[in-house]
């Protein structure tokens, strides 16, 4: 007697059935994760573009920190104060302040540019730092810490909700 060879069962969706002809794509996408190219969830391509967008904003809004920074050191009476606020420091330690911040968020937005796993971690804590350093900062320029706290509030969610494979890599 001669053994008929059998043919292994095929996974769902790739055998003939109601998935017939949809095999291919059910498979390679089942363990794939979300598809980059669509939607609007985590790793979808709005959320990658966000974080692009973040490090250039990290990178713009702490080249511009430390120019704020080298403003209020240099000169004492560049930002005037509006009225009287529990947080007044002298305008030469906001100086140093910004200066110090706008040089850790302009390298960390490099990092997140270049894809570097620790930025994004360090982003997002740094962004917090951010959005209370101009919270503080409010009585002496209102509409840019406005702006300010405003932008941090989106790198943190641009940051945070990147899923895609460029940034988990590192």
């Amino acid at each position: 007697m001669s053994e008929t060879p059998t043919t292994p069962t095929p996974p769902p969706g790739t055998g003939p059935g109601p998935d017939a002809g949809h095999g291919v794509w059910s498979d390679k996408h089942r363990s794939a994760g979300p598809d980059p190219t669509r939607g609007y969830g985590a790793g979808s391509g709005w959320a990658s573009g966000g974080t692009v967008f973040a490090g250039v904003l990290m990178m713009v809004g702490g080249i511009l920190g430390i120019l704020n920074g080298i403003a209020g050191i240099a000169k004492d009476d560049v930002y005037a104060r509006i009225g009287t606020y529990t947080y007044a420091f002298n305008l030469t330690t906001w100086g140093w302040i910004h200066l110090i911040i706008g040089v850790v968020v302009a390298v960390t937005g490099y990092g997140v540019l270049k894809g570097q796993g620790w930025a994004r971690g360090v982003g997002v804590a740094i962004a917090a730092l951010y959005i209370i350093a101009y919270f503080m900062f409010l009585p002496y320029e209102p509409i840019w810490s406005v702006i300010a706290i405003a932008i941090g509030v989106f790198v943190i969610w641009a940051l945070v909700s990147d899923g895609s494979d460029n940034a988990a890599r590192a």
